[in-house]
Formats: C-alpha cells, structure tokens, sequence
C-alpha cells in the first residue's frame, strides 16, 4: 500500500494530542504523500488525487503501542496474530512479551515480525524455550533452561527487533526455584544493556524481591494484579517500594491479561498518586473474549478508576515508546513517516470485568477509529467478543 506510487493520504479534521507542547484542541488537516510521510500539516488542506479520511473531530495521536502481548502465532500454544490486536485494533506498535527464546526466535522473526504491517518489537524469553506450551512445560524449571552464550548470540543477531529480556517470575513457572532467575535475568540485561520486563504473579518470587533487583529502565508487568501475596494493596511495605522503585525509573506496567489486573488495586493506587508508567493488554487465546478484548477497553479501565485522560493517551504512546527506544520526536512534522492513530473517547454504560471477576461500568469508552501506518490508513474498531464457551477439564471446567 505504501511505496513510490501509492495515492496521497488526506486526513481531515482530526485534534492532535500527545505530540508535544504545539497541541490544541482545534481541528486540522494533514496530507500524507504516496511514500507515507507527511507533506503538510494545517487547516483546510485539499488534494485531488489523495484518499480522504474523515475524522469528524477526532483525537489523533502517535501510534498507540501495546507493550505486552503474545503473538507468535503457531510457534506457541497460547499467541494469537497479530492482526487480531494491532491496526484494526488502533495499534501501530505490538511488543511480545516473551513469546520466543532463543531457540526458537529466528521463526518468529520470519514469520511474524517480518511479513507484519505493523512494528513488531520482543522482549526475549529468558527460558529457550519461551512460551511454546505456556505454563503446560514451563519455560525456568532449572538451570538447564537457561543458555547463556545463545542468549548473546541470539540479540547479537536480531538486535533490531529485541528490546530486552522478559521472566516471568511466579511459582507456576519457575517452581521452588524462587527469585533466581531474575537475577540470572538481571546479569543478561546488564551484559546486553538492555531492559528486563519481569512478570510478578503468585510468589515465590516475592513481587518484593524481584523489585529490589530491578533498576531505573526495567518494567515490571501485572503491576497492579490482585493476586494474593502479589498485591501491592495488601501490604503498606510493597506499595511504599513500588513507589520509591517508580520514582527511581522502574517501569510499573498494566499487563491486563486473563489473571492480572484488579479494578480496586488499580483504584487504590491510582488515588494514592501511584499511576501505571505504561498501559498493555498481555493478550493472548486465553484473555482476549475474557476479560480483556483489546487496547482499547484497557485504557477505558484505567479512565475509569482515576487515571486522567492525558495520562491514559501518554501511557500508550510515548511512555512505551521510551521503554523499546522508540523516537517520538517531531511525530507531527512534514518529512515525517505518518503513524498515528485516530480515535473517540464517547459515552458508554459498557460493563466490563477484571481478572478478578469483579465488574465495573465504563462510564467512556475509548473508541479506535483508524490506525495510520505509513500511507495506509486501516479502518479499526474495539473488539466484539464472542460468547463464552464453557470447557471441561480433568480439574473442573473453565471458560475459553
């Protein structure tokens, strides 16, 4: 869609915001020519020949970004496509979250990072094995899981698409093993200079412990999960090191996901001035009819329990921006390759629920409009989900 003769892109009244101190809320035009950069910024813009998008008086922003998701899709048992959480979701930037290690990473470069339209980032599994049968064979069980040298040479071959290294730190995974493989993490991020995103959710580890190894740059995903002994609410201690541990640089990221995200944390934290640094879905086959959905509804959420409104677009846009190194300066100027997302933030009686089960009405809704991808304008939407099927288990019965 996007090369030398691709038609101009015309984007009609649409309110700039998150791109810098020029913004106001006044309506403008931007053109967009046929290499997918932006030829003109300002009001009442007119192209014979360009494809014209209506915004009616939508916001537009830089390119939402999901900092947590699972896409690699075939290559584990859990990941779903891309396409079903990026552009026609709003989202022009999709960072898995762990999905591949380095056996099985040069795939999910092939086959996904690569033939995709949208910008594809990963953190690297720690575990070689990554996610290929999620928490079936887990992926830290001992040392022999973990290969160092193949790790190195693993970024040292596919820099360009890793950002850091990714551990998901809870007794389902690593067992008896406790904290151990956060600090083996820790030591790996340091040689590669890279960030860790660490997952906390039932301990051992101790959502404590695995603060006091991380350091200013590094995110901790699930941040405000409801999980007991993982609750920064629970515990006047570990919310006090969360804060001092955010003042000093440390990511606190949502990672919504089938069992990680709580309304009354979140609420809680939220009015204590504690706000996440970055908002992601942690989507995945298991979390996107419940509870999840999308984007979208998770930044609704967050709108919800206190989190301003500037705040929530900031949170999806240039805060996991900086966390992957991703310029966000000069997004809206002419000679700058075109990557917004269009959208309305409209009013609603949704109800939606936590991981937790508990249920909270969306009084506005964030509602993607268009994802903008270079000349390509891809028309988006929240995502419907489909009834839920009840599944028999050996265990019990569970929803898929």
């Amino acid at each position: 869609m996007t090369g030398q003769h691709a038609k101009p892109l015309l984007i009609k009244n649409v309110k700039p915001m998150a791109f810098g101190a020029g913004d106001k809320d006044v309506a403008t035009d931007i053109l967009v020519n046929g290499e997918g950069k932006i030829a003109a910024i300002g009001p009442a813009l007119a192209s014979d020949d360009a494809t014209v998008i209506d915004g009616k008086g939508a916001w537009i922003s830089p390119g939402w970004v999901d900092l947590h998701v699972h896409i690699w899709h075939g290559g584990t048992d859990i990941s779903i496509r891309p396409s079903e959480c990026g552009a026609e979701r709003g989202v022009t930037t999709l960072v898995d979250a762990g999905s591949a290690g380095e056996a099985n990473f040069h795939g999910f470069r092939e086959y996904i990072i690569e033939p995709s339209r949208e910008r594809i980032k990963a953190f690297l599994n720690l575990g070689s094995i990554g996610l290929v049968a999620c928490n079936r064979v887990a992926e830290l069980r001992d040392i022999r899981d973990i290969d160092l040298d193949r790790i190195l040479e693993c970024y040292a071959e596919n820099s360009e698409h890793i950002v850091g290294l990714k551990v998901r730190a809870s007794h389902v995974i690593t067992g008896s093993w406790g904290v151990t493989p956060v600090k083996l993490g820790k030591k790996i991020a340091k040689i590669l200079k890279v960030p860790m995103m660490v997952h906390v959710g039932e301990p051992p580890a101790l959502y404590d412990e695995v603060l006091e190894i991380l350091g200013p740059g590094d995110v901790v995903t699930h941040c405000f999960n409801g999980k007991s002994g993982s609750s920064i609410m629970e515990d006047e201690d570990l919310f006090n090191l969360a804060e001092r541990c955010a003042s000093e640089g440390v990511r606190l990221d949502i990672g919504h996901g089938g069992a990680s995200f709580s309304f009354k944390v979140a609420e809680a934290a939220i009015a204590r001035g504690l706000l996440p640094h970055s908002i992601s879905t942690d989507l995945h086959g298991h979390s996107m009819n419940f509870p999840v959905w999308d984007l979208a509804t998770t930044m609704s959420k967050l709108l919800s329990v206190g989190m301003p409104f500037d705040k929530v677009v900031n949170a999806v846009t240039h805060a996991p921006a900086e966390v992957i190194k991703l310029d966000m300066q000069n997004r809206l100027s002419v000679g700058a390759r075109a990557d917004f997302t269009i959208f309305d933030l409209v009013d609603s009686d949704l109800e939606a629920t936590d991981s937790n089960g508990d249920v909270s009405v969306l009084k506005q809704l964030f509602e993607p409009r268009y994802a903008v991808i270079g000349g390509e304008a891809v028309a988006a939407s929240r995502y419907i989900p489909r009834a839920r099927k009840l599944v028999r288990h050996s265990h019990g019965y569970s929803y898929r």
